[in-house]
């Protein structure tokens, strides 16, 4: 019979954790946990033994939520016009394919741009993450940047912050303003609008009697597209990356994530039971 008491504990030491996710070296990881700056699964973590399970319990540093999965990946591309929003396209149409093909991880969408615009399109293989982004019924934010026709007035503005009536039903914008006043022939307006609908700035902006002559997304929830150049991609910073986690990890805690199946295969979005090893959320 084997001695219970040799045996080294279950799990991974929290600041060893932190520093493998890249969060700082182990020394400044260990004065963070000190500082009573670290929760794991929604607890304040003080004691620098504690152990965790990085497949099962959730951490985060500052409130933000750290990634521990280092196979999930997340990229941020400024999709060019002209590039079909998905991974293989069936009529052989420019696709997404061209700037994942040198990957070794099988990447996929997060929502879609039509064909004709431009702008922020996120690109993972985490399927929660992707969820939470995209579905309707989560409301994330994303501001459009769109060039139309004619010199949008103050009413047009009221108008469609007080809601336009489509075919699929009354939309209203969140925040929508006026940028640059090119004369009588265009406009650029920039509009923030949390619906998931097919091409709902382009006929909200058509029903108020300014076609859309070109747009941009700029802004998807918390990522901002900043100077990243048409038919560019790079990796989210962990910054960026943070934000997305702690908003996806938000919608756990409400309980609103069902499960979802997604390109790279069923997803189970539903809430984590927190690991034993640690403090679980109000018990200490």
């Amino acid at each position: 019979m084997s001695d219970n008491s040799s045996r080294e504990p279950a799990g991974v030491r929290l600041q060893k954790v932190l520093a493998a996710a890249g969060v700082a070296s182990r020394r400044v990881c260990e004065q963070l946990i000190a500082d009573g700056r670290v929760s794991v699964n929604g607890a304040v973590v003080t004691v620098l033994g504690t152990r965790i399970d990085p497949s099962d319990d959730q951490v985060a540093v500052d409130g933000k939520a750290v990634q521990l999965d280092a196979t999930k990946r997340y990229v941020m591309l400024n999709k060019p016009r002209g590039i079909v929003s998905s991974m293989r396209d069936e009529q052989g149409r420019p696709d997404l394919s061209r700037f994942t093909s040198h990957m070794d991880e099988r990447l996929f969408n997060v929502g879609r741009l039509d064909v004709e615009t431009s702008g922020l399109l996120i690109l993972t293989n985490d399927g929660e993450i992707a969820h939470v982004l995209a579905h309707p019924s989560f409301g994330v934010a994303k501001t459009y940047v769109a060039k139309v026709r004619g010199s949008v007035e103050p009413r047009t503005l009221t108008e469609l912050k007080s809601g336009v009536t489509l075919d699929d039903g009354l939309i209203a914008v969140d925040a929508v303003r006026v940028i640059d006043a090119q004369g009588a022939e265009s406009s650029l307006v920039e509009l923030t609008i949390h619906s998931g609908r097919n091409r709902i700035v382009r006929r909200m902006m058509a029903a108020v009697g300014h076609p859309v002559i070109d747009l941009v997304r700029r802004s998807f929830g918390p990522l901002h597209l900043g100077t990243l150049r048409a038919g560019q991609m790079r990796e989210l910073t962990k910054d960026e990356l943070g934000s997305i986690l702690t908003l996806a990890r938000n919608a756990h805690v409400t309980g609103e994530i069902a499960s979802k199946d997604y390109e790279s295969g069923a997803v189970s979005a539903g809430p984590r039971r927190p690991s034993s090893s640690v403090p679980q959320k109000g018990k200490r």
